[in-house]
């Protein structure tokens, strides 16, 4: 567990788009992939056999690690409806409680869970920044070193996001009561970035992110734009999630939220739209040609009864797209997947919507899994990502003793993982060329639960 590698095969691995067989793969000093081959037949001496397939990692694009000690405890109403600005007031309560400590414990649960599940990457939007009061912590990154520390405990890699975030809605300048833990201003997101990228922390990078346009005023949208002008790093935004912030952004600025975007000459291939679930034909033409990419949170959207993106607009328009697990009420990559095109079902009444046999892409989970790890890469600011040489050295072993995976051809394993469930935790994860699960086991995986389960006692127990 936790060892070093500079060498595996795998008898079948996900190469180029496809599987391949009799893959070698070489590990450098430095955590990478090195040379990659496919077809041979025999290992070399002193090299590591793997299990079974192998797959590379995904990027879990959009994460609130904090969020996660409230999965699970809004599924009833006590009124007339429940919204999503119903939900977001109640999961204000944990926001306003939550310490550093136990932020490190939730986030280190959450990111073994998310191993498990298929990420070995996770970009966090990080706005929760101060004391409970409000007041700046006399370290004001303490609640970001707490989530970097969780990751570094687990071993997975983190896209480290600061927030700007100032005010609570295009017509309330200043922010709510329950808010305060939230502010930083376009100054503060690029103090605390260039911070993170400076902490020299292994397996830690570091992009900006604004809250959404509710919750930033537009000069200081341009001023955090400008002062990332050089940056390499990616900009993550929530944007057109909800109805209500499309209508309220129309009343306010006579565009929708998209199109406010597109218009105002701010898209790049670093920006990264979260949710873009209320879109036009014209918006997603808009964002193409920008070269931004949508990050898609298929269980979250379905819990917060956002809607439905226009996944055939996405696909077609050769936008880049990432999943990400938002409020963890999934941890799961292949549920995710296995969502996004059960919603497109259900909408349009047909199956395998995201197939493409015209375009030579048959099976429904190729193409999701490849779109959404070339995506991944770009929402987390990696510039080479999957097994290839140069890529970090990350790789998820399927376990096909399991019984959804037990008996299943090559071609179609990727589809029995990804639709047939309950899914199938990954039998061991590698990440920067380091084994952090193996045979389903993590070394500090008693000591995490433990500390997660007193967590959630303190938080939530009489």
């Amino acid at each position: 567990m936790n060892t070093t590698e500079t060498s595996v095969w795998a008898p079948q691995a996900w190469v180029q788009g496809r599987w391949q067989n009799q893959v070698l793969l070489h590990i450098d000093a430095q955590g990478h992939w090195g040379d990659v081959q496919a077809n041979v037949a025999t290992p070399p001496p002193g090299t590591t056999v793997l299990a079974g397939p192998v797959l590379p990692g995904l990027v879990n694009a959009h994460s609130h690690a904090f969020q996660r000690a409230f999965a699970g405890l809004a599924e009833r109403r006590e009124t007339s409806s429940d919204t999503f600005w119903s939900w977001r007031d109640r999961m204000y309560g944990v926001a306003q409680r939550i310490t550093p400590a136990q932020l490190r414990a939730v986030a280190a649960h959450l990111y073994l869970e998310l191993l498990r599940g298929g990420y070995t990457q996770v970009c966090e939007f990080h706005y929760l920044q101060h004391a409970p009061d409000g007041r700046p912590y006399d370290d004001p990154y303490t609640l970001a070193w707490a989530v970097a520390d969780a990751a570094a405990d687990i071993g997975m890699g983190l896209t480290l996001l600061p927030v700007l975030y100032e005010r609570a809605g295009f017509q309330q300048p200043q922010l709510r009561d329950d808010q305060r833990r939230f502010a930083m201003t376009a100054t503060q997101v690029w103090a605390a970035h260039q911070a993170f990228a400076a902490s020299g922390r292994p397996l830690l990078n570091a992009g900006v992110a604004i809250h959404s346009l509710r919750a930033a005023a537009s000069d200081s949208i341009h001023a955090l734009r400008q002062l990332a002008e050089h940056m390499v790093g990616p900009l993550h935004i929530h944007v057109a999630e909800q109805q209500a912030e499309v209508d309220d952004c129309l009343q306010a600025t006579g565009q929708r939220p998209l199109q406010w975007l597109a218009h105002g000459g701010l898209l790049d291939p670093r920006w990264q739209l979260v949710h873009a679930t209320q879109s036009t034909p014209d918006e997603i033409e808009a964002v193409a040609r920008s070269g931004a990419g949508v990050v898609i949170c298929p269980s979250t959207e379905a819990n917060l009864g956002d809607g439905l993106c226009d996944l055939p607009g996405w696909l077609a328009a050769g936008v880049p797209i990432s999943l990400g697990s938002d409020s963890h009420v999934t941890r799961d990559a292949a549920e995710e997947l296995r969502w996004l095109d059960y919603g497109q079902r259900l909408q349009h009444r047909q199956r395998n919507i995201a197939a493409a046999p015209d375009q030579g892409q048959p099976a429904t989970a190729h193409r999701l899994w490849q779109r959404c790890q070339d995506g991944g890469a770009q929402a987390a600011g990696l510039s080479r990502w999957g097994l290839q040489a140069g890529a970090r050295a990350d790789a998820l072993v399927l376990d096909t003793s399991a019984p959804a995976l037990l008996g299943i051809p090559l071609e179609r394993l990727l589809d029995a993982w990804v639709f047939s469930s309950p899914s199938t935790p990954c039998r061991d994860v590698m990440v920067a060329g380091r084994w952090v699960v193996r045979g389903h086991q993590h070394a500090m995986q008693s000591r995490i639960a433990r500390e997660f389960a007193q967590v959630m006692v303190d938080l939530w127990g009489p």
